[in-house]
């Protein structure tokens, strides 16, 4: 039987609790600032699902549901890389991630346009100018989890 457990924590950007590393500190492994960047997320992901099913009272988290905008950086494989590692041995272990993208959405701050560019040209389509506002595709949360009864 599954519950359901919702996280709407919409600001995964730091690092929670103490650092795993998967390199096993041999040496010094050479990862980019974003390889970081997505290893913090990832211990934020697994901390907030394990929370929550602890909250729950759940056995073990089947499934975890991520929102994540185009804008927002993050690197499915990344994350999935890091959170094989850091889930092990946490309700977590052998969860799927469901990596949910939106698109970018714009609002044009002179004529009140909306729409979705499919470029890297943010004027607007309607009248030209230059001044988009961001309404979607900086997102990035746990929207659900699936749980396992206790």
């Amino acid at each position: 039987m599954l519950a359901s457990a919702c996280a709407s924590v919409k600001a995964l950007h730091g690092s929670i609790g103490g650092s795993r590393w998967p390199f096993g500190g041999q040496g010094i492994v050479d990862y980019t600032i974003q390889d970081m960047h997505e290893l913090s997320v990832t211990e934020s992901i697994v901390e907030i699902a394990t929370r929550h099913a602890r909250q729950a009272g759940a056995g073990r988290v089947l499934a975890i549901n991520l929102v994540i905008g185009d804008l927002s950086s993050i690197v499915d494989d990344s994350v999935q890389f890091y959170f094989d590692f850091l889930s092990e041995g946490t309700a977590t272990e052998g969860a799927r991630l469901v990596f949910n993208r939106l698109g970018v959405e714009l609002r044009c701050q002179a004529c009140g346009h909306r729409w979705s560019p499919r470029d890297a040209d943010w004027r607007c389509p309607q009248c030209g100018a230059s001044r988009a506002q961001v309404l979607q595709g900086r997102e990035f949360y746990v929207e659900s989890i699936e749980v396992e009864d206790a």
